[in-house]
């Protein structure tokens, strides 16, 4: 019992301060009463924050829920099973877990804890967590939703800017218009758009622009020398082969990539290589989208490589293509807001012969600067221009900056 004294005191002193007016999209999204909900995402894009802001709301002095991170050094030493099958003994019903990746077999014991207990959980681990990878089945027991990074319109309402509704991916292909003219009645986008290509896709954000980039690097180097490998079989000793492998690609994307030349650079096997790149996607530090859909779990050459986002571009690389920037926060936005609509093969955004990408296998689109025309793309249905630098679209040029009010 002492131990979940000690545990309840943490949680409270965590709660106290916590701030609940920024609230990431997908708190309204999660089903909090499931049986058991994992939340996985990059670090830093508040997974940790979205479940204490509900515990708080909901459950601030119950003794019957109880927050925990594995990765506290008391778990080192015992069963995360035997402490669950131990708080229910003791009255409690719901137990949020931090850091799950962290836990060695952390799939069995959930599993463990699933089938034996009544316990509700909520779960959080790193976007490396492959459910369908895991020796224990936790498919048929586990509801799995990715946190992407802050939208743009997530942005303006961190910021205190301004606050709007998301809309789909179809509401603002078909109805472009009049959503950028309701915007464009509170604020001008532009005037805000730079900085969060810059400076505004993480909720640290609001610690100032002073450090962000330092604390993003902070987030690079977490993900590499702890999460990698915590979550796959990769050795410590290859790390720096993988961080170069990143300031490679960031000082070059979106590149259809030579794996033979890549191999050579940072000194590893084409295989290994292709290993490399698939963890790297699977941690949230870049975006891959191929010419034709593939099916999951096939680590194969990606036909175009994008980092994850603009901030890290510019966290690395601080000369970034102007025209890098504009496709990479395009794929960041689309990708981001189906994260949690699985489907059996991926067609949300594959390259496309004429144009740059297509979007749900419907929309053709071809991304440039205001002054970009319908040349490549004029014979073909559906098809659209991305236009930087315009405040407002007509007919089938959209202004790029509308694609951040996605989710």
């Amino acid at each position: 019992m002492i131990y979940f004294t000690k545990f309840f005191e943490e949680q409270q002193r965590l709660l106290i301060n916590l701030e609940m007016k920024n609230r990431r999209y997908l708190y309204h999204q999660i089903d909090w009463e499931g049986r058991c909900s994992l939340i996985i995402g990059q670090r830093g894009v508040g997974k940790t924050t979205l479940m204490l802001q509900y515990l708080k709301e909901n459950y601030y002095d119950s003794q019957k829920v109880l927050y925990i991170s594995v990765d506290n050094p008391y778990f080192k030493n015992i069963s995360l099973y035997e402490f669950a099958i131990e708080f229910e003994k003791y009255g409690g019903e719901r137990l949020f877990i931090d850091e799950i990746h962290k836990y060695k077999e952390w799939s069995s014991h959930i599993k463990s804890i699933y089938d034996m207990t009544k316990l509700k959980l909520v779960i959080s681990g790193s976007s490396m967590i492959q459910i369908h990878t895991q020796e224990a089945d936790l498919s048929r027991r586990v509801r799995l939703y990715r946190l992407a990074n802050l939208s743009f319109r997530e942005y303006l309402a961190f910021k205190k800017i301004a606050n709007f509704p998301a809309y789909n991916i179809e509401e603002i292909f078909d109805n472009h218009l009049p959503l950028a003219n309701t915007i464009l009645e509170e604020i001008k986008p532009l005037a805000y758009f730079d900085d969060y290509l810059t400076n505004g896709c993480y909720p640290f954000l609001l610690e100032g622009d002073e450090g962000y980039h330092h604390l993003l690097m902070g987030v690079i180097n977490q993900i590499l020398e702890v999460d990698f490998p915590y979550s796959t079989n990769i050795n410590f000793s290859q790390i720096d082969k993988i961080k170069k492998l990143v300031y490679l690609l960031s000082t070059s994307v979106p590149l259809k990539p030579n794996i033979s030349k890549l191999a050579q650079a940072i000194e590893v096997s084409r295989p290994t290589l292709l290993e490399y790149i698939h963890y790297l996607e699977l941690g949230s530090l870049t975006n891959s989208v191929n010419q034709k859909a593939r099916g999951y779990g096939v680590i194969s050459k990606p036909d175009k490589l994008f980092m994850y986002n603009t901030n890290l571009m510019r966290a690395i690389s601080h000369n970034s293509d102007k025209g890098t920037q504009r496709e990479t926060f395009f794929v960041n936005q689309i990708k981001s807001s189906l994260y949690n609509n699985p489907s059996l093969i991926d067609e949300n955004i594959l390259l496309s012969d004429k144009g740059d990408f297509r979007v749900l296998n419907r929309y053709i689109v071809e991304i440039g600067g205001k002054n970009k025309s319908f040349e490549q793309i004029k014979d073909m249905k559906d098809s659209f221009v991305i236009a930087d630098n315009i405040e407002v679209g007509f007919g089938a040029k959209i202004p790029l900056w509308l694609f951040g009010f996605l989710y």
